[in-house]
């Protein structure tokens, strides 16, 4: 499975591609960020979706997967969150991909194992977990953790199944 994380943002987006082995294997593809110019944010959300399709067509990601939105300082930041998100869902959903979410609180537990984690302790168990030689970029770091905390869940969620239909057989 080809998971695409991302971590929306009016300025800046974070992507993430990584491969989910049948194993549970993560292994790192790609990733990198949507830099957004521009003084009117209608601008800046036509840059994310062209930006988010372009690595969709590049990589061909089985699953899209988004950071909800979380409780900003004001209205006006998280209505630009939000349409930032609905940008790169609705460039995912145009590709026919599936599109999940997870809270950051979520993707905090999965990646780090505390859900209160610092963007240091995530970025850090990013490079760990994916065997990355350096650092990514905080919003790059975002968005892997989001694809990791996708496959984390869908393994997961895979092996109940698994269990599932082996004890209906036994009964």
């Amino acid at each position: 499975m080809r998971v695409l994380g991302i971590d929306p943002g009016s300025r800046i987006t974070g992507f993430g591609m990584i491969n989910v082995a049948s194993d549970g294997g993560l292994a790192y593809v790609d990733s990198g960020c949507v830099r957004t110019e521009g003084s009117s944010q209608s601008q800046r959300l036509k840059t994310i979706y062209d930006g988010i399709s372009a690595v969709i067509t590049s990589y061909v990601p089985d699953v899209l997967v988004v950071e909800k939105v979380f409780m900003a300082k004001n209205a006006d930041s998280a209505l630009k969150l939000g349409q930032a998100r609905g940008v790169a869902i609705c460039a995912g959903i145009n590709h026919e991909l599936e599109a999940m979410e997870y809270t950051a609180l979520q993707i905090k537990r999965a990646v780090v194992g505390n859900g209160q984690a610092r963007k240091q302790q995530v970025q850090y168990m990013v490079k760990v977990l994916l065997g990355l030689s350096g650092t990514p970029q905080p919003d790059a770091a975002d968005a892997l953790a989001c694809a990791i905390c996708h496959a984390h869940y869908a393994m997961g969620r895979a092996a109940v199944t698994r269990g599932l239909g082996r004890r209906a057989r036994a009964v």
